[in-house]
């Protein structure tokens, strides 16, 4: 059963209360390097836009002057033209206007083109700039923020987010400047021709304001909710989809289906409540604007056949001014109804960027000062001085949780190899995260040669630091790729020299490509030994000042961890190394093995010390050697304890 519930609430609802104007944040900090493009694409917009209202304006001119008894010097078009440019027949008029409009066209397709290089130019460069600096956040976050968010949720962010974005900022401010123009434009040449019937044709434009107005307080919290369940349902399959092979083996195919259609559903749920908006909203505000065209074709016809205006209108309509507004009223319908496409689409982008910059604002409890002193790493000793650390189940940091290391305190001189050993939930693992700054100490320091490992760049502490862990995590890429990870300068002697020091040369070239071969997503070409011993290649590869071992071998058969151990035991020498296990045949050999129960330091000394003890190391040793018969009840009781507290706080 995953630990995860489904049903709460956003992960990122918090944060994203605390975002305010975030489309104005996205413009003016990622815009903002991007001002050429998107002044050519808002110019030729303007201009393209203007050059599509030509050819009806051309039209009417004809219809009045051509074809009719109106002068064709003193129409409305050709006014900002002198006289004298102005052809005096009907048919070198009538060729003009041809020629005008085809000149409309040709022009309006360079802006055109202009426009649509500008919007996409932006966009594109703001989506890239921002996915980089989202994900370049995300990664330098702590590991407590990662405790508490699943892996779908930030693939959310970085991909369906940062495309809501691109969205509007190409398509959604294209469309906002052709509304603009169209309406203003159509605006002013009705009102110049015919004030009266353009408050005829216009009328529409308040009511569709207010309807807009209900729509977005309505859509916005719609919106909210479908960008939350979109995450809910990626984490769900990335999830199921990196469990495979144990749905499989489990016969839960069934089951996992359920739960697919559980989030799935909800999601459907919730889109469906916007989308039930929209669909009321988007004809309802073309039926707003039909009506300003039927009145139009109403109001206009009439005043034409009777040669005087209906009630109140006052003068006359010639043919080609009707035939303006017919066409210019039909021309503004589209863009109205487009109102509400983008303002469906401001508000997608709107939620996303909430998301986004919820995100990007996070605050990292490691403190990652740049300007930091680097670590001077010398003899490689490292003090534990009464460390302490808890957290709670949320990543959140709080004086009264369990401790999960409680006033801890050790010391380890350079090329000394420790062993910590204990129990589950012992705090083995989290000692060593400590060191590595993966999370931070709540009391006492971890100082590596005297410096508190707090006052140093976090980039050289981790730098001198070599870690091979159980899952033995390999990258998509190929076998040299995984093992220069981290040293990416390193030549192909060294590549070799270390692979062999890791007894991983030989498998290596009898793969069908060798050091070029593909190992597949997380390595999944490879065997589980080999995997771990590319990784220990790694590690070599870097030659750390300290190295980290966390249960290098537990996964492996006992030949695999027969040649694992002697790579280790090379990479060990001469190397201040931590290490755990739970198979202790494999640190008996360390310098120091300290016992961990409870968060607590309960024994430490070498084997042969801590096995004439009889005390918790004596007791694991027994376990492992068959003897559970001697094993006194106490220690039996106080491992079920220990059991139950653990999945407690699991089920928690």
């Amino acid at each position: 059963m995953s630990s995860v519930d489904w049903d709460k609430d956003d992960p990122f609802e918090e944060q994203r209360e605390n975002i305010d104007s975030p489309m104005q944040r996205l413009l003016f900090e990622y815009g903002r390097p991007y001002w050429f493009s998107v002044t050519v694409g808002i110019f030729a917009s303007v201009f393209a836009r203007a050059l599509d209202l030509l050819p009806a304006l051309l039209l009417g001119v004809a219809i009045d002057s051509i074809f009719g008894d109106q002068v064709f010097a003193e129409q409305i078009p050709l006014v900002v033209l002198p006289e004298a440019w102005l052809p005096a027949t009907q048919e070198a008029q009538f060729w003009f206007v041809i020629a005008a409009i085809a000149g409309s066209f040709v022009i309006g397709a360079v802006f055109h083109w202009l426009r649509n290089w500008g919007f996409n130019s932006f966009s594109q460069d703001i989506q890239h700039d921002v996915r980089t600096a989202t994900y370049d956040k995300m990664q330098r976050l702590d590991m407590q923020f990662f405790s508490s968010k699943q892996t779908g949720e930030m693939m959310s962010v970085l991909s369906n987010d940062v495309n809501q974005l691109e969205r509007f900022l190409n398509d959604g401010l294209n469309s906002a400047f052709r509304l603009v123009v169209m309406v203003l434009g159509i605006g002013f040449l009705l009102f110049w021709l015919n004030p009266q019937l353009a408050l005829v044709s216009m009328a529409p434009v308040p009511l569709i304001a207010v309807f807009t107005y209900i729509f977005v307080k309505k859509i916005q919290p719609k919106y909210a909710a479908v960008r939350s369940s979109v995450g809910k349902v990626n984490s769900r399959l990335e999830n199921n989809l990196g469990g495979i092979q144990v749905i499989k083996a489990d016969n839960t195919e069934d089951y996992e289906s359920g739960r697919v259609d559980d989030v799935s559903r909800n999601y459907f749920s919730k889109n469906w409540e916007a989308i039930w908006i929209r669909i009321k909203f988007f004809p309802g505000l073309q039926l707003i604007s039909g009506i300003g065209f039927v009145l139009t074709f109403i109001v206009g016809g009439y005043w034409v056949f009777q040669g005087s205006g209906p009630g109140p209108f006052t003068g006359t309509l010639n043919e080609g001014v009707f035939v303006i507004f017919i066409l210019y009223t039909q021309q503004l319908v589209w863009p109205m109804a487009q109102f509400g496409q983008i303002i469906n689409m401001y508000q997608r982008a709107e939620a996303s960027s909430e998301r986004i910059f919820g995100l990007m604002d996070e605050v990292s409890r490691i403190d990652r000062e740049d300007d930091a002193e680097p670590l001077e790493v010398e003899d490689g000793r490292v003090e534990y001085d009464h460390v302490s650390f808890s957290y709670t189940d949320d990543g959140e940091f709080a004086q009264d949780a369990e401790k999960i290391i409680d006033d801890i305190s050790f010391e380890v001189d350079g090329g000394e190899t420790v062993a910590l050993v204990g129990p589950t939930g012992a705090g083995k693992s989290t000692v060593l995260k400590l060191l590595l700054r993966l999370y931070d100490v709540d009391d006492g320091a971890v100082r590596i040669d005297g410096q508190d490992i707090r006052d140093v760049s976090l980039a050289s502490l981790r730098q001198s630091m070599g870690y091979v862990g159980q899952e033995s995590y390999l990258f998509y890429g190929t076998v040299k790729e995984n093992i220069t990870y981290g040293t990416f300068d390193a030549d192909d002697e060294e590549i070799v020299e270390a692979a062999k020091a890791a007894e991983a040369h030989d498998f290596i070239e009898n793969l069908p490509e060798g050091y070029d071969t593909m190992v597949g997503e997380r390595g999944v070409k490879l065997s589980g030994g080999q995997r771990q011993r590319l990784c220990i290649a790694r590690a070599i590869l870097k030659d750390p000042d300290i190295l980290i071992l966390d249960e290098a071998t537990s996964d492996v058969d006992t030949e695999t961890e027969m040649l694992i151990q002697r790579s280790i035991d090379r990479l060990t020498v001469d190397r201040t190394t931590f290490a755990i296990a739970h198979r202790l045949s494999t640190i008996k050999d360390a310098d120091m093995i300290v016992v961990l129960e409870g968060g607590q330091i309960v024994e430490r000394g070498s084997h042969d010390e801590l096995l004439e003890n009889g005390g918790l190391y004596a007791h694991l040793w027994g376990v492992q050697a068959g003897e559970i018969d001697e094993l006194p009840q106490e220690f039996i009781e106080r491992a079920q304890q220990r059991t139950a507290r653990t999945q407690a706080r699991q089920d928690d």
